[in-house]
């Protein structure tokens, strides 16, 4: 029998513990996952079994949530994180890399955690899971790619002001962006040749130099140098005319310069059914595009599309038959309001 996923707790006291269960109850035996966490946490009468170890969680996720127990500091309040739990966050993350490691879960999915949080509770040191996922690895360089049925992209710098875009994006930043990017597509989702589309940083491209010369002075000669290194690049192309129906289906991700060049666009098209995926890790990790949502935290109305589709992304990437989520679950109440995304 295969491995199930590892799912970790994230932020206790935000919408992971409440979205844990609505993901087991939809998908239950069908995506076997157990999750990693202290039992205290989930919402009252959830149906759990305790795991001695994550072999068990195949057998019993038919019937009941599995979960493999971490003893946290103390017991939660939906929407009022408390640092005294932050050990307990970072320690659940880290065992679940270390049994996707060892080979004891197929993949991990993490649910979002509270930087704050961990900052003021243990002094944490990585801007987001993304960068701590790679350090546990012992992985110096890892792309983030959202995904939906609709679309998949790939910001090659992500969290900076857009003033500091121009000097961060380098030739180098970028040819080590696509390559990751173009070896996890080959090695994850079982694309031979993977079709990358590559923008422009400036307004229509450049337009000749009349908008901006990154273009003309790198990104052009850098896409020719990379075509004919066997990439099946194509680009600079505007950004503004990349991402409609029609050009969609010519490319299997699109390279964007910079963050917004990139979310804008998969959030339009699937606000609540993305999922992101770290690329250039040497195991398989997927999460909600959402954040810990406090303000409806405990209400029962979090929507539990973006967890399912990464809980069966995943699946789908360590069966090695993936080419992008399933589709999306019924409509509800948005996780989205706030900002910040558990990255």
């Amino acid at each position: 029998m295969s491995q199930a996923i590892a799912l970790s707790c994230g932020e206790p006291a935000g919408i992971g513990p409440e979205l844990a269960v609505k993901a087991w109850a939809a998908l239950r035996d069908a995506v076997p996952f157990f999750w990693i966490g202290d039992p205290r946490h989930l919402p009252e009468g959830t149906p759990a079994v305790l795991l001695d170890d994550p072999s068990q969680a195949a057998t019993v996720s038919a019937d009941a949530l599995p979960v493999l127990a971490h003893d946290f500091a103390a017991p939660t309040t939906p929407g009022q994180p408390d640092p005294q739990n932050a050990a307990g966050v970072i320690s659940a993350i880290q065992h679940g890399v270390a049994l996707v490691q060892q080979g004891r879960a197929s993949a991990l999915c993490t649910a979002p955690i509270h930087k704050k949080a961990l900052i003021d509770g243990a002094r944490f040191a990585y801007p987001g899971h993304t960068e701590f996922l790679a350090a546990l690895a012992g992985v110096e360089r890892v792309v983030m790619m959202l995904a939906s049925p609709d679309l998949r992209v790939v910001p090659t710098t992500i969290h900076i002001a857009l003033s500091d875009v121009p000097r961060v994006l380098t030739p180098g930043l970028l040819r080590e962006t696509i390559e990751i990017t173009a070896r996890g597509l080959r090695d994850k989702f079982g694309i031979a040749q993977p079709r990358i589309a590559v923008t422009g940083l400036n307004p229509h491209a450049g337009e000749g130099g009349a908008m901006g010369r990154e273009e003309i002075d790198w990104i052009a000669d850098l896409i020719i140098d990379m075509q004919r290194q066997g990439f099946a690049l194509t680009g600079p192309h505007p950004a503004d005319t990349l991402f409609h129906a029609a050009a969609r289906t010519r490319y299997d991700v699109a390279v964007c310069m910079y963050h917004d060049q990139a979310l804008i666009p998969i959030k339009t098209l699937d606000f609540d059914g993305g999922v992101n995926v770290t690329l250039g890790l040497p195991f398989i990790r997927t999460s909600p595009d959402h954040g810990t949502a406090f303000d409806i935290a405990g209400q029962g109305i979090a929507r539990p599309d973006s967890l399912i589709a990464a809980l069966k992304m995943a699946q789908d990437m360590a069966s090695g038959r993936s080419e992008g989520p399933a589709p999306r679950a019924p409509r509800g109440i948005s996780n989205k309001k706030e900002a910040e995304p558990g990255l």
